[in-house]
């Protein structure tokens, strides 16, 4: 029904989503001091940063930072509609749970993907 997406060119895009809020975490909420010490502090606050970024861009636009970089949306696989709200959250939420994000089935859709009733398609 759908191509399949890559996942070379998936894992591209959330590379993209953990640089970003790696660097949002390092910029806003990882305290003073130098670049080196200031990076012992973002470990769990990057995954809220990421977690939030992502939850909130692709209920409003249907794609990350890194979707977007990459040329991906998310929609509906049901209809290819845009996402609902509870379906970004169920993504995001088995996303941050990295295994459900890496392990695929035969159609190459994650456990997060089949779970939220979603897929990944090209923009």
């Amino acid at each position: 029904m759908y191509p399949r997406i890559s996942q070379g060119r998936r894992m591209l895009g959330i590379s993209l989503d953990w640089l970003a809020a790696y660097a949002i975490t390092l910029g806003f909420f990882a305290g003073k001091g130098t670049f080196f010490e200031r990076t012992h502090h973002v470990g769990s606050k990057a995954l809220v940063v990421l977690a939030v970024e992502y939850l909130v861009l692709v209920t409003l636009g249907g794609s990350s930072f890194g979707h977007r970089f990459v040329g991906l949306k998310v929609v509906r696989f049901s209809d290819g509609g845009a996402v609902t709200p509870l379906q970004a959250l169920i993504r995001t939420i088995l996303m941050v749970i990295v295994i459900t994000a890496i392990t695929f089935d035969e159609n190459g859709r994650g456990v997060n993907e089949r779970l939220s009733n979603t897929v990944l398609v090209i923009r």
